[in-house]
């Protein structure tokens, strides 16, 4: 695993997410609001619709193409049409700027 930096902790307000791509990956990024900050995998596992494109509420992620939602705590897949759970990446805070753990 490889930390790298993605985003200002000011880039990401309370409650809502923001899509990045760092070193191949397609991540969004959640400020959920209990003031944590979560990484997941930002494409849907159903078809292609980047879920930082979608709604977010509290720990949940809608996909803005056929409302599927996941879990961005845990990537798991909470209802139909998702068959596959979405990739969920370390995340850690120093001096207001987020990292995540890729693989190498």
């Amino acid at each position: 695993m490889t930390w790298v930096r993605v985003a200002t902790t000011a880039a990401v307000p309370l409650g809502e997410m923001l899509g990045v791509s760092v070193n191949g990956f397609k991540l969004a990024i959640y400020h959920l609001d209990d003031d944590s900050f979560r990484a997941t995998q930002n494409v849907c596992t159903h078809e292609f619709a980047l879920l930082s494109d979608g709604w977010l509420e509290g720990s949940e992620v809608e996909c803005p193409l056929h409302a599927g939602r996941f879990d961005v705590r845990t990537g798991r897949a909470l209802c139909e049409p998702l068959k596959r759970d979405i990739a969920v990446f370390a995340v850690e805070v120093r001096d207001g700027e987020i990292f995540v753990a890729l693989p190498q």
